[in-house]
């Protein structure tokens, strides 16, 4: 496999050819993640990043976590871990589940884990066609779980051509293989775009061998995603649309940090589907949107390797259901833009676990429990020619099991010259309890409330729309009822409390530069924070309130620097670098461990050998640097993978 991986690099190295390259794209993209109706991204006070195709198609061999962990403010604990971790994403400081992940604009949580985060696994990169990350408290916009921000990954469409067709193999280190394949079209009345992804790794041991011989086994990875999405044009003014996304992996797991198990495995499926419609009007347009979401997740140690002596056999089972729907509708005035809309989510988890060993079989009591909410919310925008734009807007939400509560946005900003942008932002934001916080049966709490948080940027830009961009941004989020998780220390008795207060505090710079030949990228992130409880940073009480540092496994300063250089029409080159600093690591019931920064180098390039055709070739964690995400748990050494594109 190696040999070929090199032939590849050096077909690649060795015959590209100097001709000239095309402009480059502007910087200054229309989104829609801001305010839900496409705008230009100078035209928001918020703060917003864009990953677009371009940039996708020049990360081949990567995937989705390891793009969205290059982003500023943004942490990914495990992006480089074994294939099948359960990733999950982190913004600014904020714990799993305080960022609201959407595909295509809909919500994707998963009710059956305890913070109610969705696994990034279930989204190969090949089914994306950008993404959208818009940071801040955005509850007003997209309700609970928006604390810090939302990530909004845009799946492929065909938006130009009368037929298309892609396809892709890619080969590498651990003998991970992944191969691709869709179509897609586009016609006066129907426009569709299927796509289907296949991996396949031996992976390496999710958990680290401290003493080097214990000959601990390789976890592996075999996943299956298909995405599928159809657009029936009705007339100039209607359209309705049908999607489906399906995804199932199976992994090898092993039993716990430092320790391994041979015969445990976890089968995960996800399944989304939906409807909605569009209809134009002459002065905006009114959106419609109906997802069911069903997440599973089966584990079974059949324990013929018996990693604990405690136990012979275990299986236990997690399902999550989500039922969302949504309808709103923008206006355009003159100066001023309107949103108005409201949306109905209801959650449920169904739970069961059996074990046997040496004090006989257990089987823990069925969990089945759900919960619903609805909540209306308003905005509005005005924009005057002088440069001054101000938005506000509010957001009332209605919860079955803790009843009301409300939100609000407050964003002025100032465009100089259309060159630079000076803006403040004010929210709040609400993350409702669980349905595993409220009603689990060994750490459930009925009675928690919904954590609740005030949130403060200012910052600048400057940029041109076609070259460069420059932003800091300060940020500063104050949580109120933080959920921690607690335990009484002599009986070890578990239970999810509201903390007092909880803070998170930090700065982002950001800048971009492009030319027809070169591309550059560079963040860099400070993040701290503290939480004032009567709960120490183990979740055992002390009697009194107290402040503690409250950011685990988040470092306090992260550097991202990627550096392109297109040296002909075929053929680009590009340098990652990304710094990280030092951990703290939480360990149930004692104090946290450091763990030690890092920094890797990833090195990548691609040949177009024709308009349908592309080779590229990816080299990651180039110095064979040996760091730690989670205590415990590999990260990849030095690993490689190349492959060949194809487009129609």
């Amino acid at each position: 496999m190696k040999k070929k991986i090199f032939i590849v690099a050096a077909v690649i190295i060795s015959s590209h050819s100097f001709s000239q390259q095309d402009s480059t794209k502007t910087l200054d993209e229309v989104i829609l993640t801001a305010n839900k109706y496409p705008q230009k991204q100078s035209e928001t006070g918020k703060v917003v990043t864009v990953i677009n195709r371009q940039l996708l198609e020049k990360s081949s061999g990567k995937t989705l976590s390891e793009i969205l962990n290059t982003v500023a403010g943004v942490t990914i604990s495990g992006a480089t871990n074994n294939p099948g971790t359960n990733l999950t994403l982190d913004i600014r400081g904020a714990s799993a589940g305080n960022a609201l992940i959407l595909v295509d604009g809909i919500p994707v949580t998963d009710p059956s884990v305890n913070n109610n985060y969705f696994d990034l696994n279930y989204l190969p990169i090949d089914e994306v066609e950008r993404i959208e990350i818009l940071k801040g408290g955005q509850s007003t916009l997209y309700g609970s779980d928006a604390v810090a921000g939302v990530v909004n990954i845009i799946t492929k469409k065909n938006d130009k051509k009368y037929f298309s067709a892609n396809a892709g193999i890619t080969d590498g280190s651990y003998n991970t293989v992944k191969t691709t394949a869709g179509i897609g079209g586009n016609t006066k009345k129907i426009n569709y775009s299927i796509q289907y992804t296949h991996l396949s790794s031996d992976g390496f041991s999710a958990a680290y061998d401290s003493t080097g011989n214990k000959n601990f086994d390789k976890d592996g990875i075999n996943e299956y995603a298909l995405n599928g999405n159809i657009l029936f044009k009705l007339s100039k003014k209607f359209q309705l649309k049908l999607f489906n996304n399906y995804s199932e992996y199976k992994t090898d797991l092993d039993a716990s940090a430092f320790t391994d198990e041979k015969d445990y495995s976890v089968t995960t499926k996800t399944f989304q589907t939906g409807t909605g419609f569009i209809h134009y009007h002459s002065t905006g347009s009114l959106h419609f949107n109906y997802a069911f979401n069903y997440v599973s997740r089966d584990y079974l140690d059949d324990s013929s390797y018996r990693s604990s002596p405690y136990l012979d056999f275990s299986r236990s089972s997690f399902i999550g259901r989500t039922h969302y729907a949504e309808l709103y509708n923008n206006w355009k005035y003159e100066n001023w833009e309107f949103l108005a809309g409201a949306d109905y989510r209801m959650n449920n988890t169904f739970q069961q676990y059996f074990s046997t060993g040496i004090f006989g079989p257990f089987e823990a009591p069925i969990l089945n429990k759900s919960m619903t909410q609805i909540s209306p919310y308003v905005s509005a925008v005005y924009k005057n020619k002088d440069g001054f734009s101000i938005e506000a807007g509010g957001r009332w939400n209605h919860h079955s099991e803790y009843g009301n509560n409300f939100t609000y946005t407050i964003n002025p900003f100032y465009l100089i010259n259309n060159k630079a942008k000076i803006f403040v932002n004010l929210y709040s934001a609400y993350k409702t309890p669980t349905l595993y916080q409220l009603f689990d049966l060994s750490a459930g709490n009925s009675k928690l409330q919904p954590e609740k948080g005030t949130i403060e940027e200012v910052g600048f830009e400057i940029f041109s729309s076609r070259h460069f961009l420059f932003r800091l941004t300060g940020f500063y989020r104050n949580t109120k009822n933080a959920i921690l998780y607690s335990y009484d220390p002599f009986t070890f008795a578990s239970l999810y409390i509201n903390a007092s207060k909880q803070e998170n505090y930090g700065t982002e710079l950001e800048a971009t530069y492009k030319t027809d030949k070169w591309n550059l990228n560079l963040n860099y992130t400070y993040t701290g924070g503290k939480t004032r409880s009567a709960y120490d940073g183990t979740g055992a009480p002390i009697g009194k309130d107290s402040s503690y540092y409250n950011l685990y496994r988040i470092p306090k300063n992260t550097f991202n620097l990627n550096v392109g250089w297109q040296t002909s029409q075929d053929f680009f080159i590009s340098a990652q670098l990304h710094a990280v600093g030092k951990r703290d690591e939480y360990i149930y019931g004692t104090a946290p461990e450091i763990l030690k920064s890092y920094l890797t180098i990833d090195l990548y390039s691609e040949y177009k050998l024709d308009k349908r055709f592309k080779l590229f070739l990816n080299l990651k964690n180039v110095t064979n640097k040996k760091y730690f995400d989670f205590l415990g748990y590999n990260s990849a050494r030095f690993n490689l993978n190349a492959g060949i594109n194809f487009s129609l």
